[in-house]
């Protein structure tokens, strides 16, 4: 074996010095790698925390369609498909005469309580043009607030009773479309 002239340890530690970055063998947060190791716990935990990966806030739900393809029914109620319907069961589904849905929501797809749901109603006149929306909530944590009671909202046995009205200012509704934006199980 040859002996190293200083021109090739010098071509060779040049060679690693550029490769270190590329590889992930080069510190980080030392401006001089001379001056040793960061000292202190926030360097430690640093070195030792996984990444973190920044996600776009979640956007609410979409707008309600400005019209209906065809014109609605009177007192006519639709379920909108969404991430969420297929979870649930909507029974007495009704347009009441005051401007108001109401109905009974079940979760289907296991046994646990909801934590939160969130139900939006959009109304459309008769000629299916979108007259308004209204928004039903409910939250264990809200109910709790209230002695534990959910009061005319809460269902005996399984479900929750809802209704979710049209603001008075509105135009008479002929139909609604329902859907569901926000649901939370434990």
């Amino acid at each position: 074996m040859r002996p190293r002239t200083p021109a090739v340890t010098l071509a060779l530690i040049a060679a690693l010095a550029a490769l270190g970055p590329l590889t992930g063998c080069a510190r980080s947060g030392d401006a001089d790698p001379a001056a040793g190791p960061a000292a202190g716990p926030e360097a430690a935990a640093a070195a030792t925390a996984p990444p973190v990966t920044a996600f776009p806030a979640p956007r609410g739900a979409p707008a309600p369609a400005p019209s209906l393809a065809a014109a609605p029914r009177a007192g006519d109620v639709r379920v909108e498909d969404g991430p969420f319907t297929d979870r649930v069961r909507f029974d007495r589904l009704t347009l009441t005469d005051r401007r108001t849905v109401t109905g009974r929501l079940t979760v289907t797809s296991d046994v646990s309580d909801v934590v939160a749901l969130e139900l939006r109603a959009a109304f459309y006149d008769t000629r299916g043009r979108l007259a308004g929306t209204g928004t039903f909530t409910y939250s264990e944590e809200h109910g709790a607030e209230r002695g534990g009671s959910h009061g005319e909202r809460r269902a005996e046995g399984a479900g929750i009773d809802f209704s979710v009205s049209l603001p008075a200012s509105a135009p008479a509704p002929a139909a609604a479309v329902l859907s569901v934006p926000v649901l939370v199980n434990e």
